[in-house]
């Protein structure tokens, strides 16, 4: 019964007028960023968090997300029209959707891909609002011990999980850290790392470091690339899928959206491999493989469902632990900052209005998704006909406002710009910027509950770190520990190596 009191009072939220303009806002920009190639949700998101300073902060969260699902529900378009992801969940759709497309059956294709996205993002939303409550309380139990250990693990994994080395990964992991340490000591009051500075003595923004790392590294980056688009000339036609591609997709969409779900709830984990896991496992388990690359609609119904359903899953360690399990997710976080609010186990007690209007805005975000990814592919179809040569300069407009707007200060567009010129140089230099944000947001959390584990030991007697390791008192902090020790050693086995190597994605 607290479940159903809590979503009706999520629904009073999601329904005030402004809050459902900034869900349809949310997830048409999402819709509309998952359909042009090479801006993805991570650089949306940059570019709209100074947006949401001037909302209420049910409001500019409900935005926030709305982006990031509504972007898994846009990739598939410009993938199976134009043979290029419109975000990075999206390569998998690629491989048969296209290959439909070429076989004049491009309507099914993207009708199957917006029902998998809605039927999938349903069950992940049911699913976060069963789950989420229990684990909130589980985490209560959760001291700074567990909270620095599970955020070492995030980190981990999501290192382990990059592109190239995980000397790199983890590199770009320490620099993030390092970088979240900048400004006033939380526990001494001392200015640390400011040079002098007064600009740099409430830390740096992390408005300007993502807008530039995101949004000015990526149109650099593009600028060099030359993407050429061979859209599909044939009329799309009818948009839903005969009696045949309904019984064909069943399972692989049901298999998707739970796998997809699991995969999105763990650190490092995400959309981009819940796509890649669904394609490989609804290969395997098919009686007939071999039509797999060559149109065959499973290998779209079981990735798209998976990608929308580790969107939802995401959410659950944000909202329960406070913790990021993605780079997207740490945007969300600083959202959640920006606004002076704390996700983590007390946010049902503290803020039940905020987090019940996530999950309800998720349900009316989803019904507004079907909406324009069916009716309205028309429209989504001649957009991909902008010219970048126009919308390349329009973001960085929008960058240089945005960054400017959110703090007032001509130092913030400085930093912006020396970390668009970083990003840009990681990319050519295979460092992969999401360990570093993600530890840039998680880093003074990360500080924090370092200290406080280390103060809670003189308290109690034990022997400094060994709070962190203790079996008895602290055993979830252990565990942890011990996994992010096995990752790290992992690649050292050649057989370990070599599946890291295929399941290592870009997590923009």
């Amino acid at each position: 019964m607290d479940i159903l009191a809590g979503l009706w009072k999520g629904f009073v939220v999601a329904t005030q007028f402004q809050n459902l303009i900034a869900c349809f806002i949310g997830v048409f920009i999402g819709t509309l960023v998952g359909v042009l190639p090479g801006i993805g949700p991570v650089s949306a998101m940059a570019l709209l968090l100074p947006v949401t300073l001037s909302s209420s902060p049910e409001a500019g969260i409900i935005m926030m997300s709305g982006i990031y699902y509504g972007s898994m529900y846009g990739g598939s378009t410009t993938s199976i029209l134009v043979n290029i992801p419109g975000e990075a969940a999206s390569v998998v759709t690629c491989i048969d959707g296209h290959e439909m497309a070429k076989q004049g059956r491009a309507g099914p294709a993207l009708g199957m891909a917006a029902l998998a996205s809605f039927v999938a993002g349903t069950f992940s939303i049911v699913a976060l609002m069963l789950v989420a409550p229990t684990m909130a309380r589980v985490a209560v139990a959760f001291g700074p011990a567990e909270y620095f250990s599970l955020m070492v693990l995030g980190l981990t994994v999501l290192a382990f999980l990059t592109q190239g080395s995980i000397a790199k990964s983890m590199l770009m992991a320490c620099f993030g850290v390092i970088l979240g340490l900048i400004g006033i000591d939380q526990i001494t009051a001392m200015p640390r790392l400011t040079f002098d500075r007064l600009e740099l003595l409430d830390g740096v923004g992390l408005v300007p470091v993502v807008m530039g790392l995101f949004g000015v590294a990526e149109i650099l980056a593009n600028l060099e690339r030359k993407l050429q688009r061979e859209m599909v000339s044939a009329q799309i036609g009818s948009l839903m899928p005969t009696k045949e591609d309904w019984k064909a997709s069943g399972w692989p969409m049901a298999r998707g959206t739970v796998l997809g779900f699991l995969l999105g709830i763990l650190p490092g984990g995400g959309a981009v491999i819940a796509s890649f896991a669904s394609y490989a496992m609804e290969k395997k388990l098919s009686k007939t493989p071999e039509r797999f690359g060559h149109g065959a609609i499973e290998g779209v119904a079981g990735p798209e469902a998976a990608n929308n359903a580790a969107a939802g899953g995401a959410f659950i360690p944000l909202l329960t632990l406070g913790i990021p399990p993605n780079v997207i997710m740490a945007l969300l976080l600083g959202a959640f900052i920006i606004h002076g609010l704390q996700p983590g186990p007390l946010l049902m007690v503290q803020n039940p209005g905020i987090f019940w209007g996530i999950v309800a805005s998720m349900y009316i975000g989803n019904i507004m998704l079907l909406i324009l990814n069916m009716p309205l592919i028309g429209m989504w179809v001649q957009v991909l006909r902008v010219p970048y040569n126009l919308l390349f300069p329009l973001i960085l407009m929008f960058c240089i406002v945005g960054v400017f707007s959110s703090g007032s200060a001509v130092f913030d567009v400085f930093v912006m710009t020396i970390f668009g010129v970083l990003g840009y140089l990681m990319r050519k230099f295979g460092y992969e910027p999401a360990p570093m944000v993600l530890a840039f947001v998680l880093g003074p959390l990360l500080e924090n509950n370092l200290r406080k584990g280390l103060i809670m030991s003189q308290a109690s007697g034990s022997a400094g770190f060994g709070i962190f390791v203790d079996p008895i008192r602290h055993p979830i902090s252990l565990a942890c520990l011990i996994v992010a020790a096995l990752i790290l050693l992992a690649p050292l086995l050649p057989s370990m190596a070599k599946k890291r190597q295929v399941i290592a994605l870009d997590s923009e």
